[in-house]
């Protein structure tokens, strides 16, 4: 026994005191009625009736501390998680004050994080001999956030979770904006990198308009370059090119249109602004567009984290194949779905949005952030999931992030931060908010419909290779110092070797 019941008592948490010192975090159990209640101590004070915070000298503190000793309560706060042999039903009646708090027994804990078909996420902080699963199911369909401060641990808690779902054969595909998990060594699979590429004739005109910047009041000039598209489709589909670049399809078409005497001097000047937008296009995306390669979904294997590298593009370019591929893996699925296509998307497909405050942003409105709304909103029913990962939730959308049902929140110190996720999120406290600054490096706190409680957990390190940690700096300088040397002593060899003198 760790303490008892004080106070007024509710069906959703009660107060405690105990001369023990149990841990925030950890699991309680209460037994009244015949019922045996779930519960997790949620905030905690130590105190002295003696030394009270109206005492302002430190010898009076000496000497009262001489007399009486370590003489302290600790009081608390445990919120009720629902009865144990009742599914985690929350009782209908209160604990009576003065009932005995009893530390949480292994066995009980073992029964509540046992699950079919679950992903290992690691252990519990307060008790390292029980294992924490979640619902593979319910993370998917209901989809996830990973939030942290940089450094946290997002990129190993990431790792841990594909190497999981590679273990059941999963689908996944991970939007890598700084090539990260390209080379990483999975225990469960293997990585299958997609190029940053996209075969114009599965675009939308709004994806390429997104890259050449016509400005939203040059109403002609975003007409021309619309036929002008559409067209090179048509001339690409039907055989009518000598070329596979898409880019120049589209330029001769519209210098074709500038050199045609039906057009007056006012059109012809809004049809060379676009032929100077798509030179400018050339110049930036030459490598971007191939008319060669099939849908880019074609390229997702199953049982594969497939990684899409983003790291070598720029952030416009980003949203813009980010948008490609939600907007077309939502149609493929609908139609596998509704109509049995055999072309389309068949398995379903877990999408990992790294930096998602710049791909869902809070206050901009790319391509990107409408797609993966839509996914968060719609994907359930198609079998498409989201896990939205960022080191700065304030700057996440605030809707997508709601719909986020899974949360894994790892350290978090700015305020802003912890009260926009609290905002997101139903079952965040105002006490467990408080203790997310106290997480240390690999920590989290697991919420969400994947989870049967709120756990606090200590997440496994994933064991194979992958980057995304911090550079050794003094490493690196030491190395070039090094390398600067012997490129010099050779030099100096070669010189002596010719007869020089120094």
């Amino acid at each position: 026994m760790i303490g008892r019941c004080i106070g007024e008592t509710s069906l959703v948490e009660v107060s405690f005191i105990s001369k023990e010192m149990p841990k925030v975090g950890e699991y309680v159990t209460l037994e009244y009625d015949g019922l045996v209640v779930l519960g997790m101590i949620e905030s905690m004070v130590r105190g002295s009736i003696s030394l009270s915070g109206d005492i302002y000298d430190p010898d009076t503190v000496a000497k009262i501390k001489e007399i009486e000793g370590d003489d302290y309560y600790i009081k608390g706060k445990i919120t009720i998680l629902g009865n144990v042999n009742d599914n985690l039903k929350i009782p209908r009646t209160p604990a009576p004050p003065g009932t005995p708090i009893y530390q949480a027994s292994k066995e009980i804990l073992d029964k509540i994080f046992e699950m079919k078909n679950s992903l290992k996420l690691g252990h519990l902080i307060s008790q390292e001999d029980v294992e924490v699963g979640v619902d593979i199911n319910k993370m998917v369909s209901r989809h996830l956030a990973i939030l942290a401060m940089t450094g946290a641990g997002k990129s190993n808690t990431v790792s841990v979770i594909i190497d999981g779902l590679l273990k059941y054969n999963g689908c996944i595909l991970v939007f890598d904006m700084h090539s990260e998990y390209v080379d990483a060594n999975f225990t469960n699979g293997t990585v299958n990198i997609i190029e940053p590429i996209i075969n114009p004739n599965y675009m939308d005109f709004s994806e390429i308009k997104k890259l050449t910047n016509i400005p939203s009041n040059a109403t002609l000039q975003e007409r021309y370059f619309r036929r002008a598209f559409k067209k090179a489709k048509e001339n690409i589909q039907k055989s009518l090119v000598d070329t596979t670049d898409f880019l120049e399809i589209i330029h001769d078409i519209l210098d074709e249109w500038y050199k045609d005497d039906e057009y007056d001097t006012s059109n012809k000047k809004n049809i060379l602004d676009v032929m100077n937008k798509i030179d400018d296009l050339q110049t930036k995306y030459d490598k971007l567009f191939n008319t060669n390669i099939g849908n880019i979904l074609t390229q997702i294997k199953p049982g594969m984290a497939n990684v899409l590298d983003l790291g070598q593009v720029d952030e416009n370019t980003a949203e813009v194949l980010v948008a490609h591929v939600l907007r077309n893996s939502l149609k493929s699925r609908k139609q596998y779905i509704r109509y049995q296509n055999e072309d389309a998307l068949s398995v379903p497909l877990f999408f990992i949005v790294e930096e998602a405050h710049i791909l869902a942003p809070q206050n901009r409105n790319p391509g990107s952030k409408y797609w993966i709304t839509r996914i968060a909103r719609e994907g359930r029913k198609f079998g498409l999931g989201l896990c939205l990962v960022s080191q700065s939730p304030k700057s996440v959308d605030a809707e997508t992030l709601a719909q986020a049902n899974n949360m894994i929140i790892l350290r978090l110190v700015e305020p802003k931060d912890q009260k926009h996720v609290q905002t997101a999120s139903e079952n965040l406290s105002e006490d467990l908010v408080k203790q997310l600054p106290s997480l240390n490096i690999g920590e989290a706190m697991v919420l969400g419909l994947m989870t049967k409680v709120p756990t606090l957990v200590k997440i496994d390190e994933f064991k194979g290779r992958q980057r995304g940690g911090d550079l050794n700096i003094i490493d690196q300088w030491t190395k070039q110092k090094t390398n600067d040397i012997e490129e010099l002593q050779l030099e100096l060899k070669d010189f002596k070797d010719l007869g020089g003198d120094y």
